[in-house]
Order: structure tokens, then sequence, then C-alpha cells
């Protein structure tokens, strides 16, 4: 496929021109006469106004592909030239194919290190290509703010086990950046089927049988001020998207796609992440659409589209007697459909710490197992301990929650030791989808706060004020 030379490929070849010229040989120059490079790069040095330096890494152009030399040399650049336009690194420029079988992992490493050391520069994964690549980390902290990582076309995850080792937990990452954009109208295809299955193993040599450990799809970690939107991650063995110890984010129209039966494929997962903002999109998955767990504060989420898969969550927080701290969470103008729960709160016995200041607000549920839910006994697994320790949960307002339910309309089931406090509801109206005979009342357990409005169903089982006695442990956050 023929395409034009690349504006950075030209000032390349325009260096090396000059560099083939004899010592011996004068140019002229904005007026200044210069003998050689090296007395150009002298007259630089006493025009700095005028002139700048910028470093790269200088590609060898062969028949058939690109060396890069180790070698850095001093570009020059003059004031006149069009600086004001960012680099533009696209992968098929060192060396990928974009076939869908060919390994493109080093083309796409070449072509974040080639960007890395800009300010603002461009990394493309072009249109109308399947790139196949193996697990990757996009790594600062060296580089440079403002890089945009442009996905227009299509990533594919590899299916055999050995590209996985004995287990990697994510798939492709970028990590301590600063100002980093994913956008595009691209797609991350996790290829996620033969994890959930394993239905390409070899059951008696367990040939290609996958790890047990599956990856995220895609993870941002200890990054500031990140943004992603407009692409789409499907079928991802694990996590869809998951952002770690990130400061300043924004997610909007992000496209989620995976079956409703396919295991721990949470949507996008927050954990230890503050100020983030979700809107726009919309989440299909095996579990919860946003997961929203230990560390993390003021999120916003609206205008998000759930379904199928378990709701919005926060938590599950304390596992394994952990510390959980989550505040100032609001989830509003958004809409479920076929999931498991619709706005949710569970943490497991025997942790510590708290969830606090959280809003639900005009929120639509369509046939949603059971919309409203705290569960101070969360467990996923056989068997769980008693415990009298929990994770507190005050400050809950439910306000605007309409549409129907298949099982339970409200579920509230807090601790004996710890009570939910604060549980405020307010114009809630759910309707059974399919009406029978039988049907589930709302259940509050050790749940304190206030109706604001009747309700339907009516919710009789909220107790008035604060409970009489006070909380077992202290609440430290």
């Amino acid at each position: 496929m023929s395409r034009m030379v690349p504006r950075a490929v030209l000032v390349y070849l325009v260096i090396i021109s000059v560099l083939a010229v004899s010592p011996g040989t004068w140019c002229r120059e904005h007026g200044h006469m210069r003998r050689g490079w090296r007395n150009a790069a002298a007259v630089h040095g006493n025009h700095h106004q005028r002139h700048r330096h910028s470093e790269h890494r200088v590609p060898r152009w062969t028949a058939n592909s690109i060396e890069f030399q180790e070698t850095k040399i001093q570009v020059l650049a003059s004031s006149s030239s069009p600086s004001s336009v960012p680099a533009t690194f696209n992968v098929l420029d060192f060396g990928a194919k974009g076939d869908g079988k060919t390994d493109d992992t080093k083309a796409f490493d070449a072509a974040w290190y080639a960007a890395c050391k800009l300010t603002g520069p461009t990394v493309l994964v072009p249109s109308g290509y399947t790139f196949l690549v193996k697990p990757i980390s996009f790594s600062g902290p060296n580089c440079g703010p403002n890089i945009v990582f442009q996905l227009e076309g299509k990533i594919i995850a590899p299916t055999g086990s050995q590209a996985w080792g004995s287990g990697i937990l994510q798939w492709i990452e970028f990590t301590k950046l600063s100002k980093i954009t994913i956008k595009g109208n691209g797609v991350i295809e996790g290829q996620g089927s033969v994890w959930w299955s394993n239905s390409m193993a070899d059951t008696t040599t367990g040939l290609n049988k996958m790890p047990s450990t599956k990856p995220t799809a895609l993870r941002i970690y200890g990054s500031t001020d990140v943004t992603v939107t407009g692409i789409t991650i499907q079928n991802s063995p694990q996590t869809h998207l998951k952002f770690d110890a990130c400061t300043n984010v924004q997610v909007s129209g992000v496209t989620v796609s995976s079956p409703g039966d396919s295991p721990n494929t949470d949507g996008i997962h927050l954990q230890n992440s503050k100020t983030v903002l979700i809107h726009d999109s919309s989440l299909a998955c095996g579990d919860d659409c946003v997961s929203i767990q230990m560390g993390c504060s003021d999120v916003l989420i609206h205008n998000v589209n759930c379904g199928p898969g378990h709701g919005i969550s926060i938590g599950g927080l304390g596992r394994d007697y952990t510390k959980a701290c989550v505040s100032n969470i609001t989830v509003r103008d958004s809409t479920m459909a076929n999931t498991l729960t619709g706005v949710r709160i569970k943490t497991w016995q025997g942790g510590s710490g708290a969830v606090q200041n959280v809003m639900f607000s005009n929120i639509r549920v369509s046939e949603v197992a059971t919309p409203i839910m705290i569960d101070q006994f969360y467990c996923d697994k056989g068997r769980c301990e008693n415990d009298t320790a929990a994770v507190a949960v005050s400050g809950v307002t439910y306000e605007n929650i309409r549409g129907t339910y298949t099982y339970q309309p409200v579920h509230f089931a807090c601790s004996d030791s710890l009570p939910c406090v604060g549980v405020s509801l307010t114009t809630i109206q759910l309707q059974q989808a399919q009406p029978s005979s039988h049907s589930n009342d709302p259940f509050c357990w050790e749940t304190y706060g206030e109706l604001k409005t009747t309700t339907v169903p009516p919710i009789g089982c909220i107790q008035k004020g604060k409970p009489s006695e006070s909380p077992s442990q202290l609440i430290t956050c």
C-alpha cells in the first residue's frame, strides 16, 4: 500500500543530506554565511533567539524496514518553521503490519519511544488495520506531557498461552504519565472468550491452556490529568478499563461490550483514584458496569447506560480485613437495563473504614433484579466468616429512582455493630416487571434514616433517626 512520506521523515532526509555536505561547502541561511555543519551549530549558539534544538533518533531507511540508530544528533529548527504543529508518530512507519497476524508489539514500542521525549506528540494507530499486540506498557515518568494516543484502528490480544507466560495482570498499560489522552473511534479487542471457557485448551496435555490470572484490557496507573474518550473496549478477559492511583480523570463517549455471562468483566474499575468524571458512555459487561473501590473520592458519573451487567457499585470494600475509604460519590441521570442490581454499596465483614456522602439521583431501571442495595454482608465465595467489624456506611441519598424490578425493589442489609446511618429516600417508584401473586417486599436490617416522600412500594422498614447506642468501633478515614 503506497503512503505519503511522513513530514518527520522528510525532515530526517534533509538533515542527512546536510550532513553529507563537505566541510568546505558554504551555505547561506537567514543572511548568515556558515561553513559546514559545525559552523552552523556555532552560529546557532550566538543566535538562540532565532533557532532552537530538539533531539530525535534518526532512522536509517532500507528497502523494507527502518533501523533506528542509537546515536542522537542535534536538529536545527528555524523559528520560521511551523513548530506549533505537533509531531505524529504512525505505528505503520515504525514497522507495524496491521494484518492481524504479525506481532506488531515492537513497532508500538518504537513509536511510543520516539514520541515520549516530546511535548504534545500523537501516537497514531490508523484506521483500516488490525494490529496484533502482546502485553505492552507505555511508560513514563520521563515522558513529556500532553501525549495523545490516537486509536482509529483495531488492536487485538493474542489468543495463545505463550504470550501470557504464567499470568499477567494487564494487557495494555499506561503508567506514570501527565496529561495523557487516549481517544479515537478505534477498538481494543481482548478476545476474552478463550479465557472465559478455556475452550482452546487440550484437556489431556494442557496445551494452550490460558493462565488462571486473567488480564485487564486497559489499565492506567499513577497518572494525572487523564482523558479517555470515544474508544471501544470489548471482550476483555477480565476488567475492561481500570484506573489505579490516578488524579483528574475524564471518561466520555466510551463503549464497553462483552456478554452478560462473561465472568468478572467489570466495565470501568476505579481504585485509589480521585476527581473522576465518567459520562455519556455505554457499558455492557458480565460484572459491575462501574466498580468504585477503596481510596476513591470525588467521583461523578452521569448519563451512563449500563446493561447487561451488575449495575454501578461501590465495593466490595474491606475484603481480608482491609481498610477502605470512599467519599463524595455521585451517580445521576443514568439507566440500568437487565442488570443484577441498579445502584449498590457492598462491603465485606471484618473490614474497616467508611463510605460517606453518596448520592444516587435520577436513575431509570428496567427489569433490574434489585434496583437499590446496601449489603454489608457481601460474600462472593461459598462461605464467609461472620465478623462484627465492618466498613461504616453513612450519608447515602436515593432520589427519583424509577422503573421495574424482577426480584426485590430494595435490600438494605447493614451491620449489627455498625448500622447504616443517614440513609435518605425521595421519590422512589419501583414496579414489579412481571406482576404475580408472589413479590419480595423491601428489606431493611439495621438501617437508619428517613423517607422524605411516599414510595412505591412502601418502604416501612427504615428506622428513623440514629441508633441509640454508639458504634462499637471507631470510624477513621
